[in-house]
């Protein structure tokens, strides 16, 4: 399968890059904005598979066209998109400048929505795009002080996701959306410092691993909360 991960220098992401890869079948174009990580995962790749890319999503109008250009390189289709990167800012709201509430936005929303509208013509009947959301995000969820911005980011993603599934019906493309709970990351220690998360990132990854691969036939337009933690 031709597959695209956003995000997968670290954390879940890098975890999902590893999965996918050991199997020789895959190829794997995986964008990140840290240079030495990117070429770590390739050298670590068993079967040659991993094509990096840097990218920082947040500045998608810039580095569309190379974008464009790179994937054209490598794929002439895309079956599985997995839209994980993100960003995380713990801070009281009334204390955000609007340049760090920007920042969550474009990479949290406007990144990935613009990913996917970059690389719509490469999505055929059966691709399945699956955006990463947060239980932040998930309508009904509890909140937590500092992370409103993050929160509403993410819940952006998760309506952007029901809508892009009607848009895309008639092409048989295919749009979910998890929204994990608690993962022990880097982005989890930020939010919530001295906290330990009941599932590891790894254990994270195989979810999502299958839920990318097996879930487009049985789930479409839906949000997937993937949790049994609060937070």
């Amino acid at each position: 399968m031709n597959i695209i991960i956003n995000g997968g220098t670290r954390g879940i992401g890098k975890e999902v890059v590893q999965i996918l890869s050991s199997c020789i079948n895959n190829k794997i174009f995986v964008t990140g904005r840290n240079y030495k990580s990117l070429q770590q995962l390739t050298k670590e790749s068993e079967h040659n598979n991993i094509y990096p890319f840097e990218y920082d999503i947040s500045k998608f109008e810039i580095a569309e066209k190379q974008l464009t250009e790179a994937l054209s390189g490598y794929f002439d289709s895309v079956d599985i998109l997995i839209n994980n990167a993100g960003t995380l800012i713990n801070k009281d709201f009334v204390e955000f400048t609007n340049d760090e509430a920007r920042k969550l936005f474009e990479t949290n929303f406007l990144g990935p929505a613009a990913f996917i509208r970059t690389i719509r013509p490469m999505l055929k009947r059966g691709s399945h795009v699956v955006n990463i959301s947060s239980m932040g995000g998930f309508q009904g969820s509890s909140k937590y002080r500092g992370l409103s911005y993050y929160s509403a980011s993410k819940a952006a993603l998760t309506c952007l996701s029901e809508c892009l599934a009607e848009e895309f019906r008639d092409a048989g493309i295919i749009v979910n959306c998890l929204a994990p709970g608690s993962v022990q990351t880097e982005m989890f220690e930020d939010a919530f410092p001295g906290l330990k998360a009941p599932v590891t990132a790894k254990e994270m990854a195989e979810f999502f691993v299958w839920f990318a691969t097996k879930g487009s036939k049985f789930f479409n337009g839906k949000i997937i909360p993937v949790a049994t933690f609060n937070p």
